[in-house]
């Protein structure tokens, strides 16, 4: 089963400028490592670097995918808490 979010991805401008796009991304729950918030997005968004669309009190998190040796990052729109929502993570208490 995959799960669509929306994920934040840059776009190469003219010359060195940095332009962001909001794009459709289908993810496999069982690759995710890891959830966490996205400060620094949150930031570009407060600085209008993001696409105008989205509101001004929008959170993102940064999820981290298994790809075998590496990993891959995505940013996407949401919560932390509500993309671990719409990914149906179960949590799990780690006894050490």
């Amino acid at each position: 089963m995959v799960i669509k979010l929306v994920e934040v991805c840059k776009v190469m401008g003219i010359g060195t400028s940095e332009n962001y796009a909001l794009k459709e991304v289908f993810i496999n729950p069982e690759h995710v490592v890891c959830l966490r918030a996205d400060d620094l997005t949150r930031q570009q968004l407060q600085e209008n670097k993001l696409p105008e669309e989205l509101d001004k009190r929008q959170e993102f998190t940064r999820i981290q995918l298994n790809r075998g040796h590496n990993g891959l990052d995505l940013i996407v729109v949401g919560a932390p808490a509500l993309v671990e929502q719409k990914l149906k993570i179960p949590r799990q208490i780690l006894h050490g």
